[in-house]
């Protein structure tokens, strides 16, 4: 491999394009980066999101509406292990790519991205573990909190206490995952999220349907099947990473390195806590309606997870390549990158929704022949997918702010977005029952939505200021971007 010095600083190796992930971060056309970083994310996001349906299937085969509840009454617990390994993970990951950025005007930048990696993946299983123990010496007390009655509690306890068990190796997953996909290593994930679901699908056949144990066996299922993505990230990383490190002894509690992680983390903190709380009162509040309502609800949401995961595949996919041309200072293939995802978003959420709404009777009947069940399912369905085009650019908003290092704008949207769905929902309930319930998160995304571009417009001088900083120490203001 060799180089081609350019004045005394250090450049892209030269190797062919299409074996050199980093090349799809710092020099190829938008489009082809997109589709390198995108594609791999969008098709990783649709086998989980098919995943959530065939596992939903699984619980389903069994015939107990119970059961289905308590699978959709749990999701806030996956929602927490999703917030502890964002907290490092988006901030490791936006951190590392904005580094990679640098490191093409500043040779500082190589350990320090080691030190991010390791700081990252620890600090998510650390903190996991200890999330971990207290859900455990607390399950009763959260499982009522979750909003499970009498029917459905013994089946919540089960999945929840089986899911706390592994919070740790979950946080750390989701973690490694976009430390992965900080360096351009977009097709790695997808590998890693492939061969889980394959995982999954067989401990679920084995733990539901051969021995029988129910939601049980289907949190067991999840839990193994991440100890397969640990394992993978951790020997691919060991074998084909030139930048990131994960050895204990890497790890560090500097201020140069903590701040902008948990800086940016914070944010996907304060979101997924938000998501739990609005869960929690979402199940308390639709509890009211029976059991039929919570299933109903579940099913319609893992229908519309199918195109949302999409978009999201996009927003996430898009995220190191925001970073690294905002820490390299290229103006032009920042403003590129998010004008180009914006489209794209745009035309797949509009396309998607459509298709489903026009269909939607149809699909929801696949998986419920109750009736009631069906009625109510295509009415979320319905407003679900209007929520995800919003929630779709939302997303891509976060990642943008996240990318330039702005923790406070990502916060301000993660902090609004809770503090304004938990009025909307309950005043929807009182004032137009169910379907005020099911139509709040609509409004919410919308809204935030509209507070989203108010706070990019807001910053878009403040983000041109760093590109220039960037381009004069890319190292100082990848790390102190704010």
């Amino acid at each position: 491999m060799s180089t081609e010095p350019r004045n005394t600083t250090p450049t892209i190796p030269a190797v062919r394009p299409d074996r050199d992930n980093r090349w799809y971060l710092s020099s190829a056309p938008i489009l082809s980066a997109l589709v390198h970083l995108c594609i791999p994310m969008v098709a990783a996001m649709i086998v989980g999101a098919v995943y959530n349906v065939i596992n939903a299937g699984f619980i389903g085969s069994l015939h107990d509406t119970a059961l289905l509840a308590a699978v959709t009454l749990g999701a806030p617990v996956l929602g927490l292990v999703m917030g502890v390994g964002g907290v490092f993970g988006t901030g490791g990951g936006a951190l590392v790519s904005r580094l990679l950025g640098a490191s093409e005007n500043d040779p500082r930048a190589a350990d320090d991205i080691k030190h991010v990696g390791a700081f990252s993946v620890w600090g998510a299983a650390i903190v996991g573990l200890v999330l971990g123990v207290i859900g455990l010496a607390l399950l009763d007390p959260l499982v009522a909190l979750l909003g499970a009655d009498a029917d459905a509690a013994d089946a919540t306890r089960a999945f929840v206490g089986v899911l706390l068990a592994f919070v740790p190796v979950l946080a750390a997953a989701f973690c490694l995952e976009q430390l992965v996909r900080a360096e351009g290593a977009a097709r790695q994930v997808l590998v890693a999220i492939i061969a889980s679901t394959v995982a999954n699908v067989v401990f679920d056949v084995l733990f539901v349907l051969v021995l029988g144990w129910g939601v049980a066996g289907a949190a067991l299922a999840v839990g193994l099947a991440n100890v397969v993505v640990v394992t993978y990230f951790a020997v691919w990383l060991a074998r084909h990473s030139e930048n990131l490190r994960v050895s204990p002894r890497w790890f560090t509690l500097a201020p140069r390195i903590l701040r902008p992680v948990l800086g940016v983390g914070a944010s996907e903190l304060m979101q997924s806590g938000f998501l739990i709380v609005t869960a929690l009162v979402l199940n308390n509040l639709a509890v009211v309606y029976g059991d039929g309502a919570i299933a109903a609800m579940g099913v319609a949401v893992r229908i519309a997870q199918v195109p949302e995961f999409l978009l999201m595949g996009i927003t996430l996919g898009v995220l190191p390549l925001l970073a690294y041309a905002y820490g390299k200072g290229d103006r032009s293939r920042l403003s590129g990158a998010f004008r180009t995802s914006a489209i794209v978003v745009g035309g797949i959420g509009v396309l998607a929704s459509v298709l489903l709404i026009s269909f939607g009777e149809h699909v929801v009947s696949v998986f419920s022949s109750d009736t009631g069940v069906r009625a109510t399912g295509v009415t979320v369905l319905t407003a679900q997918l209007v929520a995800m085009v919003a929630h779709g650019f939302v997303g891509l908003l976060i990642s943008f702010f996240q990318a330039t290092g702005r923790a406070v704008p990502a916060a301000v949207m993660s902090v609004t977005q809770g503090v304004l769905f938990i009025p909307v929902v309950i005043l929807g309930n009182l004032w137009f029952g169910l379907a005020g319930i099911i139509w709040a998160l609509t409004l919410t995304e919308v809204v935030m939505l509209l507070v989203g571009v108010g706070l990019w417009l807001a910053l878009r001088r403040v983000i041109d200021r760093g590109l220039d900083a960037g381009s004069q120490d890319s190292t100082e203001e990848a790390l102190t971007a704010a």
